[in-house]
């Protein structure tokens, strides 16, 4: 599919994605009728109440390039719960204010990428909702909360503007602080973003531990992948580390954007994803499993449910 220009990256909506919203609605069938010969006596005063539990799913649709895709409607979707298509009977898109958490990667392995992951960051942050809020954590041997929620580009730019990278590199860690922090968000959209290269070296959390805090945060994960496949001296986490953002990004919905270049940046840092709304038929037996496509490509999309 191609991609438009210039937007917000997914939720994010992206992080939009990560930060990139579609909502979906699934009808749901209406109580079987009574049965003809049985009136019960129901008072004139009586009320009847029923209440619809509505399933939220982000979704992120790229292109074959990894390019996010946007200006979809209803008819370019669709999707199934547990192997079974749901009709679509509402669908929107707009771009809401998201709560993103900028994870920023300080250590010694990112001394000679470091002014590209900063310019990232910044260009990142020039494409924000003024309603969107950030926080800053940057980290090398360990974690630290550089900057709380604010809605000033300016401070966040001038947090970044001095920092030396150094030391090794608890990236684990630093999700962790920076899922801890998303608490306290005040937008229903939230969002986490790594400036990385993906290593992790020093952490006191493992990789379980954030899979598992990952599962239960309503937030989504989103990575700019600083990476440079063609440095042979890279360390064995620096190697696994395009992986690990990769697999930790896509089970919350989201995804990495390799930056291989300033001039990829227009496209990873923008678009808001499309979110979809649905009421599950296994609402009362379990959290399901979903799956969404595109009608054009085939192509799965990448979702969460909220």
């Amino acid at each position: 599919m191609p991609i438009g220009k210039g937007e917000r990256l997914p939720y994010l909506a992206l992080l939009a994605l990560i930060l990139s919203t579609a909502p979906v609605l699934a009808q749901v069938t209406g109580p079987e009728a009574p049965n003809p010969s049985y009136e019960p006596d129901i008072k004139k005063s009586a009320s009847i109440k029923m209440n619809v539990e509505m399933a939220l799913v982000n979704v992120t649709v790229t292109d074959p390039y990894s390019r996010l895709v946007t200006g979809l409607d209803k008819e370019n979707f669709r999707l199934y719960e547990d192997g079974i298509e749901q009709e679509i009977s509402a669908f929107s898109s707009e771009d809401v204010p998201i709560s993103i958490g900028l994870i920023f990667d300080m250590s010694g392995s990112m001394a000679d990428k470091v002014d590209k992951a900063r310019q990232a960051a910044v260009q990142f942050l020039r494409t924000a909702n003024p309603r969107d809020e950030f926080f800053l954590v940057s980290f090398n041997d360990r974690a630290e909360l550089t900057s709380r929620f604010t809605s000033s580009i300016e401070e966040l730019e001038n947090r970044m503007m001095f920092t030396i990278a150094k030391g090794r590199t608890a990236l684990l860690d630093a999700i962790y602080l920076g899922l801890s922090q998303m608490r306290g968000a005040k937008n229903g959209k939230r969002a986490l973003l790594i400036i990385s290269d993906g290593g992790d070296n020093h952490s006191r959390y493992n990789e379980a531990d954030i899979r598992n805090f990952l599962k239960e945060a309503d937030c989504q994960l989103y990575a700019m992948g600083v990476f440079d496949v063609n440095d042979m001296g890279r360390t064995t986490e620096e190697r696994y580390g395009p992986s690990l953002l990769s697999e930790l990004a896509e089970m919350t919905g989201g995804r990495v954007f390799p930056v291989s270049s300033l001039g990829d940046l227009p496209d990873i840092a923008a678009k808001p994803a499309p979110l979809a709304a649905f009421c599950p038929s296994s609402s009362l037996g379990g959290p399901g499993l979903f799956h969404q496509e595109g009608r054009k490509s085939g192509r799965p999309a990448r979702l969460r449910r909220e």
